[in-house]
């Protein structure tokens, strides 16, 4: 087998979080010795998050089984998923930062499924996965990501769900959103139909216009390389991207910080 040194396009003080956190972690458990020390862990993870690795390429770079290696990228997952924000306090926060309205828009994370599958099938896509739902902010930030449920639902019964168009009705926002939310109260979305009179037609760019920077919020989340295709548990899915997205939440912050 052969070996190359590597390098990851994150930050140092994402790195150093992620090791902070596992090392609490420990602590709390009583851990005592284990083959990674706390930073050796966070590196393996975001080596698995970021680029993709495979659990069998991980453990022999980092010289431990695929075993050990799935073990601590499931323990640190977890962990992470644990710290994102829920619903009503990242409306909060938003509201704090005193922005002007939100973008919701759901996402499609492919997954690797066979075609009997059905449930994961989203039809809108043409592929199987899980739907999840993202709010942004005006400029694309992140602000709130929900569970994953299977590719076959739509997401305006994925909002429904996750009570979303509730919490932003409640919360006094405006709420621009795409063609798949038409008919909620709670949000704008563009008019429907073929030759729509030139004042709808004003409407639909000027919505577009403000909409397109917010969908920026999924493509950060696909920078990351396991979003892109899932090759495992299906319902991994909703901790793996609400981990990516408090990491994502680090290396903003990191780089505002310069």
């Amino acid at each position: 087998m052969l070996f190359y040194r590597s390098a990851l396009p994150l930050s140092r003080q994402t790195l150093d979080y992620v090791a902070a956190v596992i090392r609490r972690h420990r602590r709390r458990i009583g851990s005592v010795w284990r083959l990674l020390n706390p930073g050796r862990q966070a590196l393996l993870v975001l080596a698995y998050l970021r680029k993709g690795e495979t659990f069998d390429d991980l453990g022999a770079g980092f010289e431990i089984s695929t075993a050990t290696a799935w073990r601590y990228v499931t323990e640190t997952v977890e962990l992470l998923a644990a710290r994102s924000p829920g619903l009503r306090k990242a409306l909060a926060h938003a509201k704090t930062a005193g922005h002007g309205y939100l973008i919701l828009d759901g996402t499609l994370i492919a997954i690797d499924r066979v075609a009997a599958d059905r449930p994961f099938y989203s039809g809108k896509h043409r592929h199987h996965g899980m739907n999840v739902q993202v709010i942004a902010t005006p400029d694309g930030e992140i602000v709130w990501v929900s569970g994953a449920l299977p590719g076959s639902v739509h997401d305006m019964k994925a909002a429904w769900i996750w009570r979303i168009l509730y919490e932003l009705e409640q919360g006094g926002w405006i709420v621009l959103a795409d063609k798949g939310y038409h008919g909620a109260t709670a949000a704008l979305t563009p008019y429907k139909g073929r030759d729509k009179p030139e004042s709808q037609k004003q409407f639909n760019r000027a919505h577009a216009k403000l909409r397109g920077p917010g969908e920026r919020a999924n493509a950060q989340l696909k920078t990351w390389r396991i979003p892109r295709k899932l090759r495992c548990c299906p319902h991994r899915t909703g901790q793996l991207v609400q981990a990516i997205h408090v990491l994502q939440a680090r290396e903003v912050r990191a780089i505002q910080q310069g």
